[in-house]
């Protein structure tokens, strides 16, 4: 698109939402925040994903070194056994979907492999859906924090959050595509791309 935003500023995210890439898709360069304060509740340690009883939230239990509240230094608390309920989640949501058992494999070693600090696990996520959802995008992190990146960026950080709603750039940009539990709520937007990744397969991008 010749008008688009030269990159793309996003918050680190745990199997990001679907407009996470739509951004992507939007620039082809992302910027991944990783200098900011932490800040609970957001997308860098969960998920929404489309279960059976409707959206479930899964989240990575994380903690911080005393005195530090950067969010590249937050650490993966793996005493917890959050891993193995996403795994089952997961399983319990897409086992029927057309491409998951073609795409756990790929997914599912970037849990087990256990990085230890969060942007580590996000970032891996982070890349492998790329490559897996087929986007050629540049992808780098910050090295400061700056609080207005101003013309020639789409600056999202706050904006993709799962206490928000779909951000009106991306909201036209949503096409329903199927969904194993829609015959019960209908079509829900705004999920882990993985929600789309399993249910569309390799046709995924044409909805980015």
């Amino acid at each position: 698109m010749s008008n688009s935003p030269l990159r793309a500023v996003l918050s680190a995210a745990y199997f990001p939402p679907v407009e996470y890439f739509m951004a992507a898709a939007m620039t082809g360069d992302i910027l991944i925040e990783t200098c900011d304060s932490y800040q609970k509740q957001t997308y860098r340690n969960r998920c929404r994903i489309y279960a059976c009883d409707g959206v479930l939230s899964l989240t990575v239990p994380v903690s911080l070194p005393s005195g530090s509240r950067d969010a590249g230094s937050a650490v993966v608390d793996y005493s917890k056994p959050w891993l193995q309920q996403h795994e089952r989640a997961m399983v319990s949501a897409y086992r029927t979907s057309a491409f998951f058992e073609y795409y756990q494999d790929d997914l599912f070693p970037i849990l087990e492999s256990r990085p230890g600090r969060l942007i580590d696990l996000d970032s891996r996520i982070v890349v492998r859906l790329m490559d897996l959802l087929g986007l050629r995008c540049r992808i780098a992190f910050t090295d400061e924090y700056i609080p207005d990146y101003g013309p020639g960026y789409l600056d999202l950080r706050d904006a993709i959050h799962p206490k928000k709603a779909v951000s009106e750039i991306f909201r036209d940009r949503f096409k329903p595509y199927y969904q194993v539990f829609s015959d019960r709520f209908g079509f829900i937007p705004g999920l882990s791309v993985l929600d789309l990744l399993f249910n569309e397969g390799p046709n995924a991008i044409s909805f980015l």
